[in-house]
């Protein structure tokens, strides 16, 4: 299933840390204090982020995408200069739908740009407040997609002809497959998308059976009550309602969907989710490739958390991404525009 090589000395880095983890608090979404705190945090964490990035030579911009009636901020991430990139990746953050924002991803956005030398394009989407109840996930859902027809849209000579790519982390892994499937609707924009880079994602909101099955000693995430965690999701929806598509990717028409590179972590509740995707997607008829790892050991948000993991993954995108990049480049014979470029007549979806 998996082609990473994860030698002895590996498993026993990340067997280590996990004794760490299972000291440590779980997630829970149901306790409303926690994604306040972990906002806050992360936000403490971001302080002085994009001189961080300038010193690694890396360009942050900030765009607000209009398109279908939103106005969604958006965080852009160039190699510094003016020479061409390879490629565009749509990056959406996970956190759980409560926590996060656009510079969450900076570390593995920044590595992407100096190994593939691409832009990434990071979505600040509204989070979800459940306790609340005044955002919901469909908005979230809906912000994702705004952004997506914002980039791929006619009229951006900077990215226009570039191969797309669209990537998402836990519940930016679900955000990126109900883009996907919502895009079916205008197949010139899904055309553009090259590739998708999903990891350890969500994709049954009713509950896959290795989360209905997750227990008090899962690491990372709250086991006993990440069904009643989904749930709070889609407060007015039944389990079934909870599986419809998009909403529930895994029970959409992945017929036309990009290729795909897809990692679960074997201790990871969410793990079915992803191995049960990965066979619905390469199971319709006429299918784009999927690759499939499946980590030993490897809890959930694996990506970062201090093991080898944290690097051999990424090392594995960035060569997939390069090899989708070279495949795309020889069938369309196109030559990527320098970065900087921008013409913006006549897109649908303008730039603020």
């Amino acid at each position: 299933m998996t082609t990473l090589h994860i030698d002895d000395t590996a498993l026993q880095q990340v067997r280590r840390f996990n004794t760490t983890l299972a000291r440590l608090p779980r997630f829970k979404m149901r306790n409303r204090f926690t994604p306040v705190l972990g906002q806050a945090l992360l936000r403490l964490s971001q302080l002085g982020a994009d001189r961080r990035l300038a010193r690694r030579g890396i360009r942050v911009e900030r765009h607000v995408a209009t398109c279908d009636g939103l106005h969604v901020p958006l965080r852009v991430l160039r190699p510094a200069g003016t020479g061409p990139v390879g490629a565009v990746v749509l990056d959406i953050h996970g956190g759980g739908w409560v926590i996060g924002n656009a510079r969450m991803d900076d570390l593995h956005n920044a590595a992407l740009v100096e190994a593939c030398r691409v832009a990434v394009v990071s979505v600040d989407y509204r989070l979800v407040r459940p306790h609340l109840a005044d955002r919901s996930l469909q908005e979230a859902m809906d912000d994702c997609l705004a952004a997506a027809r914002w980039l791929l849209g006619a009229g951006r000579a900077d990215f226009d002809g570039l191969p797309a790519f669209i990537l998402g982390e836990s519940a930016g892994a679900h955000l990126a497959a109900t883009v996907l499937l919502r895009l079916k609707s205008t197949p010139q924009l899904l055309a553009r998308i090259a590739g998708a880079v999903l990891y350890y994602g969500v994709y049954d909101l009713g509950g896959s059976p290795s989360v209905r099955q997750a227990g008090p000693a899962t690491l990372v995430l709250d086991g006993p009550g990440m069904v009643d965690a989904l749930r709070m999701l889609t407060p007015d929806c039944n389990d079934e309602q909870r599986r419809q598509a998009p909403r529930s990717p895994l029970y959409g028409d992945l017929a036309g969907m990009p290729p795909a590179l897809m990692f679960a972590g074997a201790r990871d509740p969410l793990r079915d989710d992803t191995l049960q995707m990965a066979a619905r997607w390469r199971g319709v008829a006429n299918a784009a490739a999927v690759e499939l790892h499946l980590l030993p050991e490897a809890p959930h948000g694996f990506l970062h958390f201090p093991t080898p993991l944290a690097t051999s993954v990424p090392a594995r995108t960035h060569a997939w991404l390069g090899e989708r990049i070279a495949a795309w480049n020889a069938r369309t014979g196109r030559v990527p525009m320098p970065v900087g470029v921008a013409d913006r007549t006549g897109n649908e979806c303008a730039d603020m």
